[in-house]
């Protein structure tokens, strides 16, 4: 499978720009190319509060249509963030598109400062299979809690899609957090971060892909830039040949703390 990350910039707060870059990367991404994977809301770039509900659109809008066509003149997938209109509310989702139409999409469920007031944090975290493979999506902030790529592991999930609009001074924070992702679940992990400055941030890039035993396959710097990679899916089989952590966890010690006499407690987590 060939995957393409596309770390690209966006301007926040509007579509055409945005659309045009992502257009752009479909129409020149090479021969043999399965899956573009794209950057956090990078359509519409980060919408302030007040202008979401205007550039927003469902997952049948105009925008979508438009990289649909796109996708069947190409016959390639993508993995693209927007912020999507549904029930008169705002999320901050990703889909993954095939030429034939969506195959996964999910709202993010772990929002960031900047994204409270915005966008309405989603409830699910999901898997589908496309072209074969389980895969699972998270975005940006997710992927600092465990239990997300956990969950997403459970399910069968053997790539997980990261789409990232990560910042200064976080950038290594998740460049550690997707290789402890990818091994601790024996994974294929592939995120594409923003680049470039907007709303006052500066967007760390760093683009990677990570094998199930957290070799990394490939990785880019600050800039603008494409990043491919061939992933081989019997490296998960070949990771999880001597252990496998999700069928050797032990779920029910979970939560329980040993005190100084040996016997258990419960242990409270402040909220």
């Amino acid at each position: 499978m060939k995957v393409q990350l596309a770390q690209i910039p966006a301007d926040d707060g509007v579509t055409a720009p945005n659309l045009q870059r992502v257009l752009s990367v479909i129409e020149q991404a090479e021969a043999g190319t399965d899956l573009i994977v794209f950057p956090e809301t990078c359509l519409m770039g980060f919408p302030t509060a007040e202008e979401v509900a205007g550039v927003a659109e469902p997952d049948d809008g105009p925008t979508v249509r438009a990289i649909r066509a796109a996708l069947q003149r190409k016959g390639l997938s993508v993995a693209v963030g927007f912020a999507e209109a549904h029930g008169g509310q705002c999320f901050n989702t990703t889909a993954l598109i095939a030429p034939e139409g969506i195959v996964l999409k999910y709202r993010k469920t772990h929002l960031w400062g900047t994204d409270v007031g915005v966008f309405t944090p989603g409830d699910q975290l999901v898997t589908a299979v496309w072209n074969g493979v389980r895969v699972g999506i998270l975005i940006c902030f997710d992927i600092e809690f465990p239990e997300t790529a956990r969950a997403l592991a459970a399910q069968g999930a053997e790539l997980l899609i990261v789409t990232n609009g990560n910042m200064d001074p976080y950038g290594p924070v998740h460049h550690q957090l997707m290789t402890a992702r990818a091994i601790e679940n024996q994974v294929f992990a592939v995120m594409s971060n923003r680049c470039g400055s907007g709303g006052g941030l500066d967007f760390a890039g760093g683009s990677m892909a990570i094998a199930p035993d957290g070799q990394v396959l490939g990785a880019l710097a600050r800039e603008e830039g494409r990043l491919t990679v061939d992933i081989d899916l019997r490296r998960i089989a070949a990771s999880r040949s001597d252990y496998c952590y999700l069928r050797q966890r032990r779920l029910p010690l979970t939560g329980q703390v040993v005190a100084g006499d040996g016997t258990l407690t419960a242990h409270q987590i402040p909220v």
